[in-house]
């Protein structure tokens, strides 16, 4: 039996998140209500990513209708569904006493949507949305609503950690990683889920153990199980197997894509930036930035003073990573002066996410952190813009997300750990243990 004909309601949101959303719904119809093109017309200026999405999507509206009118419906595409731009109606007398603030563009989009669901009875009539609170309001009243899941990671509980550890491995395995050339062929450890490039290993065997990565060898498309040594960087030690993973990583140089994920204080950000500095000779900058995600309803127009002023509270947590780094050596040490003419030269700069767009990353060494509040669409346009020489680390909590309408299963880093394991210039770990206090890593675990 041949699956029912669906009409998709969709909010502005989506639009904002997938400005192509209107071509993954197959067969199945689409409304835009109007409210949605009111408000995509407020964010078509600006260079946020949001703003694109914008831009994009009504580019394609007007690519689709060219002359045609839309009135009953435009086909998207052979094979797709149509899409209808639906104007206001008055409100539906089922809704006049629930909703009086009429006014409202979500009350005006739920209208339109309650209205074609009385219309379409024959029909399933889905809004959706990724505001959680309009899904709940739609289904109030008998809505069906739907998050959009598109670009939704399959299971973030088995999302891939980049490490694994394995037991009861023979003494004389162990002993070859320690031996002069510190490595194992495939055909003399195989285990029985095959590995991926630059997968990390933990080989147990009672007291005994070794690290070890299954990474390129000297012959060109050779993998071998090489050992990981525990290496300082920039006077940064690692404190644990995967903080140890974690900097081979960011020193592997055929690893020119790196994510490193982890709750708060297992040492994601400071790893990476004392990596950076630590191979500042191969770069032409280094670059920190993240996203700036208000934790209020006033942006970063709000704040006084200059654009530094008004953007240093967003960056703080890098300054105070650097501050870590710069706080080891004394003030008048050949390190800490280092550090300071780099920063004085502009060979390490912090900038906020939105301000390098455009800009070409040739041969840099950048650090996008709080990567989990970006959307997958924002991490393919920075990696995409990656030029020769360049090495990018991505570093986030993908459980601890700001971004309004991002979660655990859409988010841009849990997107780019789903799709990017097994590709051979790519490496992620996931960091399980807080280093920085014991009062840290208890609150993180209990609270």
């Amino acid at each position: 039996m041949a699956e029912m004909k669906k009409i998709f309601i969709i909010d502005t949101n989506v639009i904002l998140h997938d400005s192509t959303c209107i071509h993954h719904f197959d067969e199945h119809d689409i409304i835009i209500p109007i409210p949605v093109l009111e408000e995509l017309d407020q964010f078509k200026k600006g260079g946020q990513i949001i703003n694109y999405h914008a831009r994009q999507f009504v580019r394609e509206l007007d690519k689709l209708s060219s002359d045609k009118l839309f009135n009953g419906g435009l086909r998207i595409a052979d094979g797709k569904g149509k899409i209808v731009i639906r104007l206001d109606l008055d409100t539906h007398s089922d809704l006049c006493k629930i909703f009086p603030n009429v006014e409202k563009r979500d009350h005006r989009i739920l209208n339109i949507a309650y209205h074609s669901s009385q219309e379409q009875s024959g029909h399933a009539v889905i809004l959706v949305s990724k505001d959680v609170n309009l899904r709940m309001k739609a289904r109030s009243v008998g809505l069906m609503a739907e998050d959009y899941t598109t670009d939704y990671v399959r299971d973030p509980a088995h999302l891939y950690s980049g490490c694994r550890y394995e037991e009861d491995i023979s003494s004389e395995l162990i002993g070859r990683l320690y031996d002069h050339q510190g490595e194992l062929s495939k055909g003399e450890y195989a285990p029985e889920l095959p590995l991926q490039p630059n997968e990390y290993l933990v080989l147990r065997n009672g007291k005994k153990s070794a690290l070890a990565t299954f990474m390129t060898g000297e012959i060109e498309n050779e993998f071998v199980i090489k050992r990981v040594n525990k290496e300082s960087v920039y006077g940064i030690i690692p404190r644990n197997a995967e903080q140890s993973f974690a900097v081979h990583a960011l020193l592997n140089p055929h690893a020119r894509l790196v994510t490193i994920s982890g709750k708060a204080g297992t040492g994601k950000t400071l790893l990476a930036l004392a990596a950076a500095l630590e191979t500042r000779s191969k770069f032409r900058q280094i670059l920190l930035t993240r996203p700036v995600i208000p934790l209020s309803n006033k942006d970063i127009g709000y704040l006084p003073g200059d654009i530094q002023s008004k953007i240093k509270p967003y960056m703080q947590p890098l300054y105070d990573n650097l501050g870590v780094i710069r706080g080891q050596f004394p003030e008048k040490s050949e390190m800490f002066q280092r550090l300071q003419k780099m920063l004085d030269e502009e060979k390490l700069t912090i900038e906020p996410l939105a301000y390098i767009r455009g800009r070409s990353l040739v041969k840099m060494f950048m650090i996008v952190d709080e990567a989990q509040n970006l959307t997958p669409h924002e991490v393919k346009t920075i990696i995409t813009r990656a030029g020769e020489g360049t090495k990018i680390v991505f570093t986030g909590d993908i459980n601890q997300i700001d971004h309004p309408y991002l979660g655990i299963r859409s988010n841009g880093l849990s997107t780019l750990i789903d799709k990017m394991q097994g590709q051979k210039i790519y490496a992620h770990i996931d960091l399980r243990k807080g280093e920085r206090s014991e009062l840290a890593e208890l609150a993180s675990n209990i609270l």
